[in-house]
């Protein structure tokens, strides 16, 4: 089972990796909330095994994206009625240093900011990102074969072990 879990922990830290490049890559990574929260965590027992991603809730919004009500994506999330809090987009916007204006040229408060983000996401949503399913697709076709041979590998030991002791 080492060469299995040697596989599978190679697996667990690629994805993490790329998960957390592709953040970057796409500019969702203003707090490094999400960056930080990616792990993995991997139990391997006598005759099997389980290999977990662990993220901020809201990762999978920033994965999967969220349909608007004005754009449509191919998600399962959309926005129908409730706008998402504007709130959270006061810290997101001091981290930015985004300043708003009017029409006459004059700065808005960051409340009123906010509020206007908001409501341009329920309209418009959240694009996808893939920022975690591309690179766990990608790693997952590489791990059967890999993991495959390992496993090979760890029977041949186990037997070779075995026969020796009797």
């Amino acid at each position: 089972m080492q060469e299995v879990q040697k596989a599978l922990s190679k697996f667990g830290r690629h994805v993490v990796k790329e998960a957390r490049t592709s953040l970057t890559k796409n500019k969702k990574n203003a707090s490094k909330v999400l960056y930080n929260s990616i792990r993995y965590e991997l139990d391997v027992y006598k005759n099997s095994f389980s290999l977990a991603f662990y993220m901020e809730d809201y990762a999978t919004f920033v994965d999967k994206g969220v349909s608007g009500t004005k754009r449509k994506y191919n998600t399962p999330y959309s926005y129908k009625t409730k706008m998402p809090p504007s709130s959270v987009f006061e810290k997101w916007i001091k981290q930015k240093g985004i300043k708003g204006r009017d029409k006459k040229g004059r700065f808005i408060t960051h409340k009123s900011l906010s509020f206007l983000i908001a409501r341009s996401i329920f309209n418009k949503g959240i694009k996808p990102s893939l920022f975690f399913t591309k690179p766990f697709e990608s790693a997952f076709k590489n791990l059967p074969d890999d993991l495959v041979q390992k496993f090979g590998l760890d029977v041949e030991e186990l037997l070779d072990h075995t026969l020796k002791k009797l």
